[in-house]
Formats: C-alpha cells, sequence, structure tokens
C-alpha cells in the first residue's frame, strides 16, 4: 500500500533460473499470475539476502462475490506455478511450510510430472538447485 518494493522468495518453490530452460516462461507465468493485482503475504522470516519468505496470495480472476459464510479464497501463486509445472516443491526447505501446505505442493508436482505441464514435458529437467551448483 506504501508503494515500498519488497523482495520477495516464493516459499514452498524453487523456479527455474532465467539462463535456464523453463526460466522465461516460468517467469510469465508468475507475472501473469501477480502483475496488477493486490497481493497478500504470509510470512514470519526472511532470507540471508534479507528477502521475505513467504507464501504469495493474489485475488482469483473477475468479480469475487462472498455470501456472510462463504467467501471465494484468494489464490496461492507457488502452489498455482506448481501446478503449471513452472516451479518445483522444494523439498529442502519443506519443514517451512505448514503441513496442508507442504502436502498440496508436493501432489501438486506429481500431478503436474504425471500430466507432462511445462517443464515436465521436458524428458530430463534440471532442478535449479542442481543448475546452479553446476556454474
Amino acid at each position: 500500500d506504501s508503494g515500498k518494493k519488497h523482495r520477495i522468495r516464493l516459499a514452498g518453490i524453487d523456479a527455474p533460473e532465467k539462463d535456464q530452460p523453463y526460466g522465461d516462461v516460468s517467469t510469465q507465468g508468475l507475472v501473469e499470475l501477480v502483475s496488477g493485482k493486490t497481493v497478500t503475504i504470509e510470512y514470519e522470516k526472511r532470507d540471508r539476502y534479507k528477502r521475505i519468505i513467504g507464501k504469495v496470495l493474489v485475488d482469483p480472476p473477475g468479480d469475487v462475490f462472498c455470501l456472510a459464510i462463504d467467501c471465494v479464497k484468494k489464490i496461492d501463486v507457488g502452489l498455482e506455478q506448481t501446478k503449471a509445472g513452472l516451479a518445483w516443491h522444494y523439498k529442502k526447505y519443506q519443514s517451512e511450510q505448514e503441513e496442508s501446505d507442504r502436502r498440496a505442493y508436493s501432489e501438486a508436482e506429481i500431478d503436474a510430472r504425471a500430466e507432462r505441464n511445462g517443464l515436465w514435458a521436458d524428458k530430463e529437467p534440471m532442478a535449479p538447485w542442481r543448475w546452479r551448483r553446476r556454474k
């Protein structure tokens, strides 16, 4: 709201690097999910680079209709990226996630792999943590 910019690492996922196959596609998917929208960040800590490590939430597209007892929930950007095959569930840090998120992200990656969504269309996609290590 203040117009201040924040650096955020999406909790629960690791996406392809910019110079890695599917890096541009993953970035574009993220831009489409958040561009022009108000985002809500749920977080408890920052990483060593002082980035917020958080769950990024946006309103669903279109008009949101709420009743007193039921309302359309916000969209979890990290989960959507995982479902689309544009990020890995980052199991190295899954202990930082709530159990329900951990389960949802893991299942989303399994489904994306099975459906060959996004980077899973590649025969042998290289995980970003391996890509970074090889440099």
